[in-house]
């Protein structure tokens, strides 16, 4: 309860947020920040993320410099996952978010995304993870052997919720502004997509009622596969039948908190916006992107540089398109931060000296929508 009382309070709102876009509005364009869907909170269209490096000293110092200069340099979206370097990138993040926060920049102005379902193994993978699971989550009624999947996702309430209460812990705050359920496709091929819908509900229920304690403000899903694929591939997910699931769990008569979905999407990974696999329920076929859009749930792209590959190699339409950016690097992330329907393109960062591509980015324009769906057309 002692530890509950040192977290920092309040979470990411409208009048924080506008306060934060008016620090920047001599640097960076207004057009850089969009609302988060009706709450007018103001997030950045470009996102700081904390997966990549290695679990070590080294890197969780570099990770905290990157998350206290984004803060401190009109990037308010942070993204962490309860997995992420063996459960010590959340604890990093929070060590930048410490440092921003003494430099001025107040709590309701970012936005803090947190992920679990994978997962956390503290000591680094154990040679044993039969033994681990049965240990340290079986024997602490976190999760049974039917909640595991491919020996690394858990898909329960209880491990879900001791996830999120992790990363509130080790970021120092009280209150995340998103929590997504990581992949949970993972689990169709193993006990098919019925069941997995069956056990995403229990999760969605426990969520809302996290959102009732103050845990969280929002909640979604963070895919890999399940929004790019064909309609009748295995791991296709509809984003109806997650609204539908979110209205089951919020109860009747309530408004359910299902918020955001994030996917990779990238110039050589188009499919969440080329794709139209999405039965919206307003009489119309959608991309994910769109259908995202018309639904009223907030996309987050992950994966905008490709695990770096589009950092080093220029795709030629992307290189034809915007000679005046500097770098393959910046291409790809104003490909994604102009891509229409797309809130926040996130980017994992570990060296603070990449921070400048994100921020050179920042302070253009995006794209406007001829320009950008001409690239599709010089790719054919």
């Amino acid at each position: 309860m002692n530890a509950e009382k040192s977290l920092i309070p309040g979470a990411a709102n409208s009048e924080g947020s506008k306060a934060y876009v008016a620090r920047f509005q001599d640097r960076l364009a207004e057009a850089h920040f969009s609302d988060f869907l009706n709450t007018r909170i103001k997030l950045s269209s470009l996102g700081v993320g904390t997966f990549p490096g290695a679990a070590d000293d080294v890197t969780d110092v570099a990770v905290a410099a990157v998350v206290a200069q984004a803060l401190q340099a009109g990037i308010n979206v942070i993204d962490t996952g309860a997995h992420y370097r063996y459960g010590r990138a959340p604890r990093a993040m929070g060590a930048g978010i410490a440092r921003a926060m003494a430099a001025g920049i107040r709590r309701e102005e970012f936005f803090v995304l947190g992920k679990g379902g994978f997962l956390t193994y503290p000591e680094g993978r154990p040679e044993d993870p039969a033994t681990f699971f049965r240990d340290e989550i079986e024997a602490k009624g976190l999760g049974k052997e039917e909640d595991l999947a491919q020996g690394v996702h858990c898909l329960s309430p209880e491990y879900l919720l001791w996830q999120l209460d992790q990363i509130r812990q080790q970021t120092g705050l009280e209150t995340l502004d998103v929590f997504l359920v990581d992949q949970p496709e993972v689990h169709i091929p193993l006990i098919g997509k019925e069941r997995m819908h069956q056990k995403l509900l229990a999760v969605f229920t426990a969520l809302e009622e996290a959102v009732r304690a103050g845990k969280l403000r929002y909640y979604g899903i963070s895919t890999f596969h399940a929004c790019r694929v064909e309609t009748d591939h295995l791991l296709f997910q509809s984003l109806t039948s997650l609204i539908g699931l979110a209205e089951k769990a919020a109860g009747h008569g309530n408004r359910h908190h299902l918020r955001v979905v994030q996917m990779p999407f990238n110039a050589l990974m188009p499919e969440a916006y080329t794709r139209f696999s999405q039965v919206t329920g307003q009489g119309n076929i959608a991309s994910t992107i769109q259908a995202a859009f018309q639904l009223k749930l907030t996309v987050m792209a992950s994966h905008s540089l490709g695990k770096g590959l589009l950092a080093r190699e220029d795709v030629p339409a992307l290189q034809a398109a915007m000679p005046e950016l500097a770098n393959a690097a910046q291409r790809a992330l104003q490909f994604v931060r102009s891509t229409p329907g797309v809130g926040t393109a996130l980017v994992g960062l570990s060296d603070p000296a990449h921070l400048a591509d994100l921020l050179a980015v920042a302070q253009n324009l995006p794209l406007p929508r001829e320009r950008y769906l001409a690239m599709y057309e010089k790719e054919q």
